[in-house]
């Protein structure tokens, strides 16, 4: 009863105001409220007490085991001293201090997907669970405020993502797109669940766009929506990128650019209009779905300041956009294995070269299905200039298949295989934002199984998992190591960093544990 008492002081503290979204907004600060930590998707954090000169005493604090956890992706949100975790249709709130349990709530059902964590607003955490239902949880008791099914499983959709609140509504997407499911985006009001809009990444018959499928079903097209985008609240627009057209390795069967395929897309979030788009990977026959998170910076841009957006493709390519309208304004490859394209045109189209389309005894092309780049977040520092960004170099033999497309059959058309004499190798390589070079890269040798993001600090520092399973602290400016933690775990999630009564933390994900860290305290100091 002792511990329930405490708890309840501790929730009754931390309810004193609600999640606004000015707060949200405002975020990173010793809070961490979003996926990406704020609405740009910078990931990048104003916090400094640890910095460089004493990352190298950074200590573990807890360690959280998550009961049945495989395979944790979560990046965690922080509100004034409570953590939400999730797993599979599971959320938990702990003390960000202690890593003890407040309240989890476990949603109905099987869960076959990962889950990457919940959006905050209001009284509320807001979860998405494997079978596509939003479920808005008391963020104080984890009691269930409402739920609201946005896609039927049974039509062969699923969802992993972390939903992002926008203003008085949560945005979320859909996976399931590589078994022939139609992507879209979806708007839900935050106080009942209710859905406001709905944008469809593969237009119907008769809709601008539709033209570029040769006739191809839009039911069938994929497109899926399975990370969180970003949002520029004075643009009003809300910038979500999308995944492959399917079938995924062949496309004979649709003809043409395929849109909106593989693309950031600039939505209206009040009312889920298209406003525009740019398209990374026309025709896409390898599986490179553009599914990175869009990065948005203000900066100068050849004389004057512009609002740009940064993505790293899967595909092999870096791009800066201009967000306010998608130009496209500079576009270089930031992985040397890159053979299936020569460059990008004017306009940022890739000069595809010939032969390097999949078929069916196999083809050796580059960067592999894996991608260049994948989910695994970003993270941009104003101060040095520089985007951190997780990068494979890899190549793969990829095939494709005559046969007739049947949806939910698990018919991908048909797929790819590593290549035993070019093992991939995992960098974290430091961009220049606006060129895209490479001013720093940090190895990381492993077994090439590791999915882990950045975020970058104020203390000159960035964070990240290597492919040994250790959490890394490196110099933003240099790369240097700093020091680094071994978890004993493949970390496939991104770390983030937040403050309580005073003292910076960092916390990172496992397979099956929450890793939380902090500065090393003399025994007996307060």
């Amino acid at each position: 009863m002792r511990k329930q008492t405490l708890t309840v002081i501790l929730l009754t503290a931390a309810a004193a105001a609600q999640v606004r979204y000015e707060d949200v907004r405002k975020s990173p600060n010793t809070d961490w409220l979003t996926y990406a930590g704020d609405y740009a998707s910078m990931r990048h954090s104003p916090l400094k007490q640890i910095n460089t000169s004493n990352a190298g005493s950074l200590t573990a604090k807890w360690v959280y085991k998550v009961e049945g956890a495989k395979k944790l992706e979560v990046s965690p949100i922080v509100y004034r001293g409570v953590m939400y975790i999730t797993d599979t249709n599971h959320v938990q709130a702990l003390e960000a201090r202690s890593g003890r349990r407040i309240w989890q709530y476990r949603a109905p059902g099987q869960g076959t997907r990962v889950n990457r964590g919940v959006a905050i607003l209001g009284d509320k955490v807001f979860l998405v669970t494997s079978d596509c239902h939003v479920i808005a949880l008391n963020r104080i008791t984890g009691a269930v405020a409402w739920d609201h099914e946005y896609a039927s499983s049974k039509g062969g959709y699923s969802s992993s993502m972390a939903p992002l609140a926008v203003k008085d509504k949560i945005l979320v997407g859909v996976a399931g797109g590589g078994s022939g499911q139609r992507g879209f985006v979806a708007a839900l009001a935050a106080d009942d669940g209710r859905e406001a809009w709905r944008f469809w990444t593969v237009p119907a018959k008769g809709e601008p766009g539709s033209e570029t499928w040769g006739g191809f079903p839009a039911e069938m097209g994929g497109s899926p929506t399975w990370t969180t985008g970003s949002f520029d609240p004075e643009l009003n627009l809300v910038y979500w990128p999308t995944g492959n057209p399917w079938p995924d390795f062949a496309g004979h069967r649709r003809p043409g650019d395929n849109l909106y395929s593989d693309c950031v897309v600039a939505l209206d979030p009040d009312t889920g209009k298209l406003k525009w788009h740019f398209q990374f990977t026309p025709h896409d026959v390898w599986d490179w779905d553009a599914n990175e998170t869009p990065v948005l910076i203000d900066a100068e841009w050849k004389g004057k300041m512009r609002k740009l957006l940064l993505h790293a493709d899967r595909n092999g390519f870096y791009y800066v956009l201009d967000r306010v309208t998608g130009e496209y304004l500079h576009g270089t490859p930031f992985v040397e294995r890159l053979t299936w394209a020569k460059g990008l045109d004017a306009k940022g189209r890739p000069i595809v070269n010939p032969n390097q389309e999949p078929t069916t005894g196999g083809r050796r092309v580059c960067p592999s299905v894996r991608g260049a780049a994948n989910w695994m977040s970003p993270s941009y520092n104003p101060e040095t200039g520089l985007l951190y960004v997780v990068t494979l170099e890899q190549c793969d033999i990829i095939t494709t298949s005559v046969k007739e497309p049947v949806p939910s059959t698990g018919f991908r058309g048909t797929g790819n295989e590593g290549i035993p004499t070019e093992p991939g190798e995992f960098y974290l390589r430091a961009l220049d934002a606006k060129t895209g070079a490479i001013k720093w890269q940090y190895r990381m040798p492993g077994p090439g199984t590791m999915w882990a993001g950045t975020v970058s600090t104020a203390g000159g520092l960035v964070f990240t998992g290597d492919d040994d399973g250790n959490l890394v602290a490196l110099d933003a400016k240099t790369g240097k190591d700093l020091w680094h933690f071994y978890t004993g775990q493949t970390l496939y999630a991104s770390p983030i960093t937040f403050e309580v009564d005073g003292k910076q933390y960092v916390t990172i994900a496992g397979e099956a544990d929450i890793f939380t860290f902090g500065l090393f305290e003399p025994q007996g100091r307060k």
